[in-house]
């Protein structure tokens, strides 16, 4: 119950003090590449329930015509605004929209494309279990430096022993914590593309 609270709460006032920025960066979106200013996809959340995931569009229109792929380094298909908001996180900001709907929390396992869940459930130990709570816009794993690109199967599997080890060790504390580090270590982050 206090993780729903804290979630409606701190979702609710980011989205209001954000104002200015969301309408900023929905401007920009729109003037760099034509197509919408904002990207949904499906993805994973509790208990194995399908969700349309909200993001400002960091891609050019049509990019992922043949189904998602992961994005790496150098991708020609992220638009040049899209860089810069990948790296920021601040195209992850509509996803404030999805916490307030129930489908996502602030801290918890970050959702991955529903073909690459198929995919990492069949080879990453314990990866199913991260079903077991609602993703959330930050996690215990990338503010231990395990987000952005998963070229190798052994990224991913550190990544999800330390959504594990969140899901084992849950409290309001470590929640606060996560958070704190997520803001701490500043918006850019050289990992993310």
């Amino acid at each position: 119950m206090s993780k729903r609270l804290f979630d409606i709460a701190f979702a609710g006032l980011a989205l209001l003090l954000l104002c200015p920025v969301l309408l900023a960066v929905a401007l920009w979106v729109r003037l760099d590449s034509p197509g919408p200013v904002f990207f949904r996809q499906q993805r994973v959340g509790q208990g194995g329930r399908p969700f349309s995931i909200y993001k400002f569009r960091t891609m050019h229109t049509g990019a992922e015509a043949v189904g998602p792929q992961i994005t790496v380094g150098q991708d020609a298909r992220i638009t040049r605004a899209g860089t810069w908001l990948r790296r920021s996180k601040l195209d992850e900001l509509p996803q404030f929209l999805n916490v307030l709907r129930g489908e996502m929390s602030v801290v918890g396992p970050r959702p991955h494309a529903i073909e690459h869940d198929r995919l990492y459930q069949k080879v990453v130990d314990g990866y199913i279990h991260r079903y077991r709570i609602k993703p959330g816009i930050t996690g215990w794993a990338q503010v231990n430096g395990y987000r952005g690109e998963t070229d190798r199967l052994e990224k991913m599997q550190k990544r999800v022993e330390y959504d594990l080890y969140y899901l084992r060790n849950w409290s309001f504390a470590l929640d606060m914590r996560i958070v704190l580090a997520t803001v701490a270590k500043g918006l850019v982050n050289a990992n993310a593309y």
